[in-house]
């Protein structure tokens, strides 16, 4: 005894609508008793079907209750949370459900408290943080190398020296000297 075209569609992962429509064209067969042969279905689908209006056949989902696995990524992710957060941190293979449930609790209360804390603005946002840094840096460069030009004038008047001569004796020690900050490295984390 074969399947019903209900079946048929399910094994076969189409429509019913599309078993219907083979019959109809004759690219498979009912049994006498009005059941499919999906063996012999099969092999006759297969063989009059125009592969370009073929669809890849579905995988049928596993049966409930079937454990899924999970990615590596995954279990070593709440492995360190659960480290991070003082948790006792089981092998790779000895995860339970209520370990991962605590990693998500763990990680939801930190998002909490880091969104709470810029709410009260406790915390910045680190990209706009570094381009302020970085603005900040690049005003105070700016000013220091135009400096020179600005105070030889006044250096040069009050010791009684060429003024041309004192600017860039001024620009070489603040170029040098902006070389020597440039080589600091600030992180920011």
């Amino acid at each position: 005894m074969g399947l019903s075209r209900r079946a048929y569609a399910r094994h076969r992962g189409v429509s019913d609508m599309a078993v219907r429509k083979a019959i109809a064209s004759g690219r498979i067969t009912v049994e006498d008793d009005g059941t499919i042969d999906p063996e012999k279905a099969d092999r006759a689908w297969g063989s009059s079907s125009d592969p370009a209006q073929v669809r890849p056949v579905a995988k049928a989902p596993p049966p409930r209750g079937t454990p899924r696995p999970v990615p590596m990524a995954a279990v070593e992710a709440v492995r360190e949370t659960l480290r991070e957060s003082g948790e006792p941190t089981p092998a790779a293979g000895n995860m339970t459900f209520v370990q991962a449930r605590t990693a998500n609790e763990v990680i939801k209360a930190q998002e909490r408290r880091i969104r709470l804390g810029k709410l009260k603005g406790d915390l910045v946002d680190r990209s706009r943080a570094v381009a302020t840094v970085f603005a900040l840096a690049r005003r105070e460069r700016d000013a220091w190398v135009q400096w020179p030009a600005r105070a030889a004038a006044l250096i040069a008047a009050e010791l009684q020296i060429d003024p041309h001569r004192c600017e860039q004796v001024l620009e070489a020690h603040v170029r040098r000297h902006l070389e020597e900050l440039s080589q600091l490295g600030i992180e920011l984390r």
